[in-house]
Formats: C-alpha cells, structure tokens, sequence
C-alpha cells in the first residue's frame, strides 16, 4: 500500500516532468542541462535509517557503511533527470570507490522487472548497488520532496550536502565536494 504522502510526491515529480520535457515545448536544444552544484546543509542531521534489499535481494544497510562518505540517490526509471544523470553516478562511483566512497541509489515505487531492464541501457551500466523502495516509506523518511533527490552522507552518518534535480555527479566540483568529506 502506498502511502499519500509518497503518492503526492510521485505526482508532483510526474507533473514537473511532463510540463518540462513536453515535445510541445520550444528546446530547441534538447532538455536543460544538468548542474553541478550541491546545497550544504548548514546543521547537518544523522541520516535517517536506511536498510533496504538490492537486486540480488539482499539487504544494504547504511548502519554498516559508518566511516565511509555514501552518495544516497532517490530515483525512478520514468523521470527523465533520473535517467540522465545515473551514468555520472557511475563515473562518480568508478573514481571514487578506492576512497572510501559509496553510491547507493534506492529506486521508488517500481520492482525488479522494471529497474533490471532499465539498467541495460545504461552506459556505463551502473555496477553500485541498486536498492528497492517499493512502498515510498524510507523516501518518506528521508523528506523527499521529487525525483531525482541526492545526499551525502559523511562518514559519521551526518548528511550535509543534498541536490534536487539531476546532477552531473561525475564534474570536479562534485568530486571535490564528495572526497573532501573522506576521513581517513
């Protein structure tokens, strides 16, 4: 059963979505592009729990990653910003996962049969794990607000950087901002 709140969310992003990326509409260059900048939280909270299956159904749990910076990605396979920036997410994972540094992105309101598929026609395919939120409850918890939204999480479990809207994740200013949070 999906909650109201999380229905309320999926028709806002689903609305945002449609009214920017109607083919009625004039971009003559194609959709915005993505940016590259990230809101820091000026009192960073703990994050909320976290603990959820991936896609070989096995449960991730964010407790466990304590000490490492952890990159929290709210997306769905319909949202088009979501769509574009999971290969940046990628790229961001491949620099960074000798850092200390973990990319978790936690699909909304879809299974299996429809993320699996999706994934193919990623490039690069993402190889960071992809977690399931079937029911809308840990974006709740964790206030999303619309798709794509993304934390990061501090390796003491504090978030202080959040993003709403599709990032390039892999530009050097997100890079410096995600590995300058790692302790060693």
């Amino acid at each position: 059963m999906l909650n109201k709140k999380y229905i309320q969310t999926l028709l806002l992003t689903l609305i945002s979505s449609t009214i920017l990326f109607t083919p009625s509409m004039s971009h003559a260059a194609g959709p915005p592009p993505l940016t590259h900048n990230l809101t820091l939280i000026k009192k960073p909270t703990l994050a909320p729990a976290l603990r959820l299956k991936n896609m070989d159904d096995e449960f991730v749990d964010i407790k466990d990653l304590k000490g490492k910076v952890v990159v929290v990605n709210f997306w769905t396979t319909w949202c088009p910003p979501c769509r574009r920036e999971m290969s940046s997410l990628e790229r961001l994972h491949l620099a960074t996962q000798d850092k200390n540094v973990v990319i978790l992105a936690v699909n909304v309101g879809e299974d299996i049969d429809i993320v699996f598929p999706f994934m193919g026609m990623i490039n690069p395919s993402p190889s960071f794990p992809i977690l399931f939120d079937t029911d809308g409850k840990v974006m709740t918890n964790w206030k999303v607000r619309g798709f794509p939204t993304t934390y990061i999480v501090s390796p003491e479990g504090k978030i202080v950087y959040r993003a709403t809207g599709g990032r390039e994740f892999d530009h050097p200013d997100i890079q410096k901002a995600v590995t300058s949070l790692i302790t060693d």
